[in-house]
């Protein structure tokens, strides 16, 4: 079979998000995980119903391996995920780097004040005070670089690297040959 043809069978966007659950599953500093990125990506790429169903359900399968902690928690995680969804549905028009590292951004700060609210309000961690959310918002600091950073990351990997795929497999001239200006 031919490299092309071969990359263009495997260059779905499906393909991207199984790659980013399987990529949760393997050994990584804490939240520099794929899993926000994923969400972006497949709210840009897939079609409305993919989009929702994809992401999620890698989270779960990924969830069976790594485990589960508890139900308010999950609940908010999943949520904030289907949120970023949403959002690459709003950059699915606008796609280009620029845009990518902003919502990617803000897909991190969205998912850190939604969960580190839950971890406050649902959890026994913290007391329920404005000085216990206080707590709660800068003790996770640490795990909002890793999310930052995750993020940027696998944002990248995904956007660039389907970007790149696509146009390999739907140029055809040689990556190598240069383009005469007209």
């Amino acid at each position: 079979m031919e490299i092309k043809h071969l990359l263009n069978k495997l260059a779905t966007p499906a393909t991207f998000v199984l790659i980013g659950a399987a990529a949760r599953v393997i050994p990584h500093p804490a939240n520099f995980a794929p899993i926000g990125a994923m969400a972006l990506f497949g709210g840009t790429y897939m079609n409305k119903k993919q989009a929702l169903i994809l992401p999620i359900l890698a989270m779960i399968l990924s969830d069976f391996v790594i485990g589960f902690d508890n139900i308010p928690m999950r609940l908010t995680v999943y949520g904030s995920f289907l949120l970023i969804v949403f959002m690459g549905m709003l950059l699915k028009k606008r796609v280009n780097v620029k845009n990518t590292i902003l919502f990617s951004l803000t897909a991190s700060i969205l998912f850190f004040v939604i969960t580190n609210f839950t971890v406050w309000a649902a959890g026994g961690l913290y007391p329920h005070t404005v000085t216990g959310l206080t707590e709660s918002y800068f003790f996770a600091i640490p795990f909002f670089r890793n999310t930052i950073f995750g993020d940027l990351f696998y944002s990248g990997v995904f956007f660039g690297g389907y970007e790149f795929v696509k146009k390999l497999t739907f140029n055809t001239s040689p990556l190598w040959a240069w383009r005469r200006r007209a």
